[in-house]
Order: structure tokens, then C-alpha cells, then sequence
């Protein structure tokens, strides 16, 4: 793998009190060896995904174990070198590693039963059980599980409230959560737990990735591509890249024949969202794209 970028995307509910201690740490040890992308820490834990050569994914997987987070949820995938990836290394600091804003979570603590992707999919085959897509419009849009119910949300902090508008209907049910890695999930499914939505939650363990990477085209009950949050855009089964690329004007994948009309301007506009941009945001996603056409060209990388 000395010919690729070594992208790591991890996470772990922990408590944690010292924030700056861990951020000092943590931008050190990636700032020593080139690594970027962002880490976000809590008082909950850590998320985050960044890319480096291998020496340094390295050492900041073993800062990370020094530092106690021994029971990281880890994914590894890679990339060509020169393509860019991210453009700088961030660690912020947060209220929550991923934005819920219902108070008091502890999902390191108040968890719901994880399933395997092979038990998720023998769960998922039988019709009385409510298969719920905890993740944003556009990550729906281009695929998700057979049957799964769609919460129309476009932020994760709005998913609470679509769950108490069906606590009556499904107080009998069974109930099985999914997003793309695991860490929605944690939050989602514990709020469901102690909260008492349902009769039963299930959480399918690695996310809708390792399910891909595990269960059989020929066998699979996963329709359509998976959103990435990273230079891939959207995978399939196996991990195969997808044949989308998104707008970054409004976050929305788009097809190869979306990407023909003349409404798509890369890093400007896509036929969902060119009408409903300001003249402000269009002068600032041109002024955007022209600083990331430059800074590629300065260091040699190709722009995508």
C-alpha cells in the first residue's frame, strides 16, 4: 500500500473530561506526519475521518490506544496518491460528536442490541419489523434497504421528533435502525432504547458498509448505492465505487446524467439546488472552486 493514501474513519462514545489535552495531542501527532481530514471531540468521545500515509495513520492509531480509546469502531480504506482528499488537519471541540441535541445521552451506556450483517439480514426479511433509514434525504435518495422507511430529514437533530410522531404506531414493534458506519445509529438507537419506542431495537453493527462488504450481491436486501462521506462518494456491493459524484453546493449525489445538464457547474450548482441559490452563495461556491483549482494545480494534484 505504499503507492496509496491510508483513509481512517473512526469513532468511539467515551466520556471524556480535558478536552484541549487530547485536541493538543491529537493535532500534534498527525500535524508530525502530514496527516488531514478533521477529528471532532466530546465530553461523549471522538469521530472523525483523515488520510496520511501509512506511518501515520499508524502513529495516531496508537496515540489514540495511549489515550485510552481502546474500543475504537475503525474502518480503513485507500486512495490513489495526488488525489486530494482533504486540505488541512482539524480537531474541534463540540458539544456532541455527532448533533442529536437531546440532552443527557450516554450511548456508551443505554445501547440497544447490535446484529451482525448476516443476523440484520435474516431480521429484516420479516415484514412486521419497522426498518428505519436513520440518515439525511439526499443518503436515501440513492439507495437503502428493501421496505425501509424514509424519515425525510435533512439533519440528524431532526430524527428525535420523527420517532416521537410514530411512538404510538410502533409501540408494538420491532424495530431495526441503520446509517452508513454505526455512529448515528449509537445515538439513534439509544435514544429508542431509553425512550421505549418500540418493543424491541436493533442496530446493525458496522453500518450499512459492512454489510456491503460482507453479505453477497445475489443475496443482498440493500437496493441502489451507498453515500461515503469521503472522496468515493458512493459505494456498493463490495465496497465497489458507486458511479456517483456530489454537488457541494447542496451536499446531493448526482448521476452521470444529472451531471450533463446544464444546470450542474462543478462546485457551484446541480439541478436540485440552482434555483434556489443566492447570488451570495453562487459568488462565494465560484470564488470556492476557483481557490481549490488553484491550490491542486500549485502542488500538482489533480483536481476531480
Amino acid at each position: 500500500m505504499g503507492n496509496q493514501q491510508v483513509i481512517a474513519a473512526l469513532y468511539q462514545f467515551r466520556n471524556l473530561e480535558n478536552l484541549e489535552e487530547y485536541k493538543e495531542k491529537l493535532l500534534k501527532v498527525c500535524t508530525q506526519h502530514g496527516t488531514l481530514g478533521t477529528l471532532i471531540l466530546g465530553n461523549e468521545g471522538i469521530n472523525g475521518t483523515v488520510a496520511g500515509n501509512r506511518e501515520g495513520i499508524d502513529r495516531l492509531k496508537e496515540t489514540l490506544l495511549a489515550l485510552g480509546f481502546n474500543d475504537l469502531e475503525y474502518k480503513e480504506s485507500f486512495a490513489p496518491l495526488g488525489r486530494t482528499l482533504f486540505y488541512r488537519m482539524k480537531v474541534k471541540i463540540k458539544k456532541e460528536i455527532v448533533t442529536m441535541l437531546v440532552p443527557d445521552m450516554k450511548p456508551n451506556e443505554q445501547r440497544a442490541n447490535y446484529l451482525s450483517p448476516q443476523d440484520w439480514h435474516e431480521l429484516i426479511k420479516d415484514p412486521n419489523v419497522i426498518i428505519l433509514d436513520t440518515r439525511n434525504i439526499y443518503e436515501f435518495h440513492i439507495g437503502t434497504f428493501r421496505n425501509a422507511i424514509n424519515p425525510n430529514i435533512v439533519n440528524f437533530r431532526d430524527f428525535p421528533a420523527f420517532c416521537e410522531a410514530h411512538r404510538e404506531e410502533w409501540k408494538d414493534k420491532t424495530i431495526a435502525m441503520f446509517c452508513t458506519g454505526g455512529i448515528r445509529c449509537e445515538k439513534s438507537t439509544s435514544f429508542a432504547t431509553v425512550t421505549n419506542l418500540g418493543k424491541k431495537v436493533h442496530h446493525l453493527k458496522g453500518g450499512i458498509l459492512k454489510y456491503l462488504e460482507e453479505i453477497p450481491k445475489d443475496e443482498g436486501l440493500w437496493d441502489g448505492e451507498c453515500f461515503v462521506f469521503d472522496y468515493r462518494i458512493s459505494v456498493g456491493y463490495g465496497l465497489e465505487i458507486g458511479k456517483y459524484e456530489q454537488c457541494y453546493a447542496c451536499r446531493m449525489p448526482l448521476t452521470p446524467k444529472e451531471r450533463e445538464s446544464s444546470l450542474y457547474v462543478k462546485g457551484i450548482s446541480c439541478p436540485y439546488c440552482h434555483s434556489s441559490l443566492t447570488d451570495e452563495q453562487r459568488a462565494r461556491f465560484t470564488e470556492r472552486q476557483k481557490q481549490i483549482t488553484l491550490g491542486s494545480c500549485a502542488f500538482g494534484v489533480a483536481v476531480n
